[in-house]
């Protein structure tokens, strides 16, 4: 392994695990490296820059979040993607399969690279119906655009195809999970819930993603017909954080 600029010395000859869990094999390349990347579960490439290098990288195997200077994309296997040099870029695989374990991922993440304590979360819609789908994919669901329009009209056609569309038929959960680490590896981790039905077409502009699509239980006003502080008063964050500050701060 190279000490200095290894972009410009590693020969690629044989795969190089970059970092924990990412590895590079190089293509080819010197003033232009160009490299199929691999990642495990979980695992970052931080802040860096290539100052002397163009960089073309091919997704081989997993998922990953790339952040170049103040734009991030998901990138997934076939995905090819190039970093001109001088710009400063990450990368972040988040691969849990569960709310939980996508919160203590991220947490992890930052905890470790900022040797402080770090607070991360992740969130989603689980539709009954759906086998709690999107779940942990609800901000893929929406797409490169986030275009959460298209995002509900998928759940609409998917509860139709399955027939689903008594109010009984169409129960879903939005779910917030916190996580907070600290540097040594410690991490509290917590999970809220509220529970309600999928109406369509839907109702109201308030708040965001699914919110105009889901009717909690008892109420009469979806997410996206309620104040911010109506909703704010029974969501699935405010359960986790009441939680999480119960257990965390005694409050």
């Amino acid at each position: 392994m190279p000490d200095a600029s290894p972009f410009r010395t590693w020969s690629g000859r044989e795969p190089w695990e970059f970092v924990d869990g990412v590895h590079l094999h190089a293509i080819g390349g010197e003033q232009v490296l160009l490299c199929q990347v691999r990642y495990e579960p979980g695992k970052q490439v931080p802040w860096h820059v290539h100052e002397d290098t163009e960089q073309v990288m091919i997704i081989t195997d997993g998922e990953v979040d790339m952040t170049i200077e103040d734009e991030t994309a998901t990138l997934k296997a076939g995905d090819v993607v190039v970093v001109n040099r001088g710009l400063h870029h990450k990368l972040f695989s988040e691969t849990g399969v569960s709310f939980i374990a996508n919160a203590e991922l991220k947490a992890r993440a930052a905890a470790d690279g900022a040797a402080l304590p770090a607070l991360a979360d992740d969130s989603g819609l689980a539709v009954t119906a759906l086998d709690g789908a999107p779940g942990i994919n609800s901000a893929r669901w929406a797409g490169p655009a986030r275009d959460f329009a298209d995002a509900m009209a998928r759940i609409e056609r998917d509860l139709q195809a399955r027939g689903a569309t008594a109010p009984a038929q169409r129960g879903a959960r939005f779910v917030c999970a916190l996580s907070l680490c600290w540097p040594d590896g410690h991490c509290e981790s917590f999970e809220g819930s509220v529970a309600g039905t999928l109406v369509w077409p839907p109702r109201g502009s308030n708040g965001f993603g699914y919110d105009a699509m889901f009717l909690p239980a008892g109420k009469d006003l979806t997410f996206g017909e309620m104040t911010p502080a109506d909703k704010h008063a029974i969501s699935h964050r405010a359960a986790a954080f009441r939680q999480l500050t119960g257990a965390c701060f005694g409050r």
